[in-house]
């Protein structure tokens, strides 16, 4: 902690913003002991702490290492805030325990790697410029099953692409998601519009363990390819409402369990963006929509799948604010279960 006329204490992952870290990191079977380590460590730091001392957190808002998302967007704290909001300040240790064991989602795959990566030293990262790939070269490492990402907007990429290329907009948790989705070990070439786009997509790479891509590209996609583009066809909630009173189509849902607990599109297939690529055989035939709760995370997934051949459209809008105002019948988990 630091002393002084403003007191701080970095508190790793002992206390969050409005949460704690997960104590599911290292496995199943030390899971329950470190939720209760982690519930002796957060009290212990609001018993000795003044409430103007500054929480100073391994991790901030939307991180996966979180076990709730109770902090909001909240991007500073202190302790005496976090007694007032933080559930581990107000419950006893079996309740804390039990609703932190209960809440617990899925985590990024890469995270099993980090671990040994940070027990063996950091090493100097390799930021020089990837191998510059040709038309040529795009294709025989696409052919090969290899990953090529495409780095820009999902507006963009909509609009046009090379096909069987995969949607992981820079503008988004572009390294979170593609970490958790690639088979580790595939190599991964990086299309982007500019040099720029590359270099900053290879740092945050380095950040994960991806320490070099295979390869890259810049420009435009009628730089990457001879053959056609593909566009992948982006719509709205409303636009889903209209489009089922015509004709038989496959809403996919790709957002995470807690969210479609708390509310989905009565009928929907639910298959979380971290599964999609091992249950890739359980999406439907025919024409597919795919929504998450704003649209990155559903032109990953509609990427993904547009690539096998279905025919896929792209929910590109807010569930929150649009799927129950379109019309869209939402029911939840918790409604049906208490029915």
């Amino acid at each position: 902690m630091l002393e002084g006329e403003d007191p701080a204490v970095f508190s790793g992952g002992s206390l969050l913003f409005g949460s704690t870290g997960r104590p599911d990191l290292l496995g199943e079977a030390h899971t329950h002991e470190l939720a209760r380590h982690q519930y002796s460590s957060a009290r212990r730091l609001a018993a000795e702490l003044s409430d103007e001392t500054r929480v100073m957190p391994t991790h901030g808002f939307g991180s996966f290492c979180a076990a709730t998302s109770a902090g909001g967007d909240t991007t500073a704290s202190t302790i005496g805030r976090e007694r007032m909001i933080n559930p581990v300040m107000s419950q006893d240790e079996a309740d804390f325990v039990a609703d932190t064991l209960a809440g617990l989602d899925a985590y990024p795959a890469y995270y099993v790697h980090m671990g040994p990566a940070n027990s063996s030293g950091p090493t100097a990262a390799d930021l020089s410029e990837p191998e510059r790939a040709d038309k040529d070269q795009l294709r025989r490492r696409l052919e090969a099953g290899e990953w090529l990402v495409d780095l820009r907007t999902r507006t963009a990429f909509a609009k046009g692409h090379v096909p069987g290329t995969f949607n992981f907009g820079l503008d988004g948790q572009f390294a979170t998601y593609l970490g958790w989705l690639i088979p580790w070990g595939t190599p991964v070439t990086l299309l982007g519009d500019s040099p720029e786009q590359v270099a900053e997509a290879q740092r945050e790479l380095t950040r994960i363990g991806i320490d070099r891509p295979a390869a890259a590209a810049t420009g435009r996609p009628e730089d990457w390819t001879d053959a056609p583009l593909a566009e992948l066809p982006s719509a709205s909630f409303a636009d889903l409402e209209q489009v089922r009173h015509h004709r038989a189509v496959t809403v996919l849902d790709v957002r995470r369990v807690s969210e479609w607990r708390d509310g989905h599109i009565d009928g929907a297939v639910h298959l979380p963006i971290h599964d999609i690529v091992q249950r890739m055989d359980e999406v439907p035939e025919g024409e597919v929509w795919v929504h998450c709760a704003s649209g990155y995370r559903a032109s990953i997934a509609a990427s993904l799948v547009a690539a096998t051949g279905r025919r896929v459209v792209v929910v590109d809008d807010s569930f929150d604010r649009s799927a129950q105002a379109a019309g869209l019948p939402i029911v939840s988990d918790q409604a049906t279960a208490s029915a």
